[in-house]
């Protein structure tokens, strides 16, 4: 079965909870592009937290050793730019990246953002994006918590509107979101059009 999309977009988004199995979704993905792959790497190391740096190791150990791994915690826009056509990028994670850039204000963020935007609809690679959903809990205690899920939210709807396919990973099952689901633009004009129509009854 061919799990990429029979689409002229070149990009796929995955998005699921913590410990979900996302990742591991998107690494088969990109084994079954049968390209060569680019592994993406968001996160920034810090030999000062154990933990953290496990979890780095199990996401590396499980990789082939024939996948060359960039380690990019900024510049996401520029690495997507410079992707061949022979070419899948893993991307992993939009959310760790996100946090690496989380001291950007409104108009800073927002040109970052645009940019991420438009590398992805010129890039030449096939791109595989990893992303984190964090807004099905509790609303963050936090100013800096709430800034991080209302805009990884927003940037993950804006991707999913681009996408060729995107995924769903929760509760051991992967859904596909694009052949299941009604776009929310889609969505939003039916409806109107609805509204309309009745009115005019």
């Amino acid at each position: 079965m061919n799990l990429l999309p029979h689409s002229t977009s070149s990009l796929c988004l995955v998005t699921g909870p913590a410990r979900s199995g996302k990742s591991e979704w998107a690494e088969a993905l990109a084994i079954q592009s049968g390209k060569a792959v680019v592994y993406v790497a968001t996160a920034q190391t810090n030999p000062n937290d154990p933990e953290w740096q496990a979890r780095i190791e199990r996401h590396r150990d499980r990789r082939p050793e024939t996948w060359q791994t960039v380690q990019e915690p900024v510049e996401l826009a520029r690495v997507l730019q410079q992707a061949q056509p022979e070419q899948c990028l893993l991307v992993d994670s939009l959310g760790t990246w996100l946090a690496n850039l989380l001291e950007q204000d409104e108009t800073a963020w927002e040109q970052t953002q645009q940019a991420l935007l438009h590398s992805l609809q010129q890039t030449q690679g096939q791109i595989i994006l990893v992303a984190e959903e964090t807004g099905w809990g509790v609303v963050p205690a936090y100013p800096i918590g709430r800034t991080f899920r209302d805009r990884l939210g927003t940037l993950v709807r804006y991707i999913g509107a681009i996408a060729g396919a995107t995924y769903l990973v929760t509760g051991g099952y992967v859904l596909n979101l694009t052949q299941l689901g009604t776009p929310l633009s889609k969505a939003l004009v039916e409806s109107a059009k609805g509204d309309a129509e009745k009115r005019e009854r």
